[in-house]
């Protein structure tokens, strides 16, 4: 046997490359640490993936917005029908709203901050993402906040709280609160479409928590911009 045929037995490359295209059509081949060397190869993969049956209905999988060197990573649910249309995330009432919350503080959309969800299909009818179907798509999260190494992690409401950080609190109970994870800060908020279903601004409301919480994110914010 010749020296090139007994190396191309032991040639791993072209097995990895095969597995790596073949992530989004099976959720039992794993994703690792470093499978993806920027956000548009996670794009790529996840505009075609079927890891769970999401990808049956989906018009466009959702990825995120906003700038990849920001200190701000915003994670929220999923996507819903604005968003599967755009391929875009928080574009309807809710993100007009997180939009106008950063703003209120002195964080751009554009520069300060990166919004993706725990889920990148719109779940039919908006319903909440199941278990299984988180668990198919989190390693692309955790690909995501590998590539974009966020110094903040803000989780919009109890699903991206327990998708990522597998805690079942209420938000009401541990909102405002940083959490170390990975040496990074994270904090659970009040999820946009919360805060539209009460509209109040009364003190001890969820409107009156959230400039709360706001304020302790833009401090430490500006911190780590005096640090860096």
């Amino acid at each position: 046997m010749s020296s090139d045929v007994q190396l191309s037995l032991f040639d791993n490359s072209q097995n990895t490359s095969f597995a790596t295209d073949s992530i989004p059509t099976n959720v039992k081949i794993p994703i690792p640490p470093g499978t993806y060397q920027n956000i548009e190869q996670i794009g790529e993969h996840c505009n075609r993936c079927h890891r769970c049956e999401l990808g049956n209905t989906r018009t466009h999988a959702v990825i995120g917005r906003g700038n990849p060197q920001a200190k701000i990573l915003i994670v929220g649910e999923a996507p819903g029908q604005n968003e599967d249309e755009t391929g875009l995330p928080f574009v309807g009432r809710s993100g007009q709203l997180l939009d106008k919350i950063l703003e209120s503080v002195g964080l751009n959309t554009e520069t300060d901050v990166f919004i993706a969800n725990v889920i990148k299909c719109r779940p039919p009818n908006n319903r909440p993402p199941t278990v299984k179907e988180i668990e198919a798509c989190k390693p692309y999260l955790l690909e995501q906040i590998r590539i974009l190494d966020p110094k903040i992690i803000l989780l919009t409401g109890a699903t991206a709280l327990k998708g990522l950080l597998s805690d079942k609190r209420p938000i009401s109970k541990i909102r405002g609160q940083w959490i170390e994870w990975e040496n990074r800060l994270c904090m659970p908020i009040f999820h946009p479409s919360y805060l539209l279903r009460n509209p109040s601004r009364e003190p001890e409301t969820p409107k009156w928590f959230m400039w709360q919480d706001m304020q302790l994110i833009k401090a430490k914010f500006d911190e780590f911009k005096t640090v860096t």
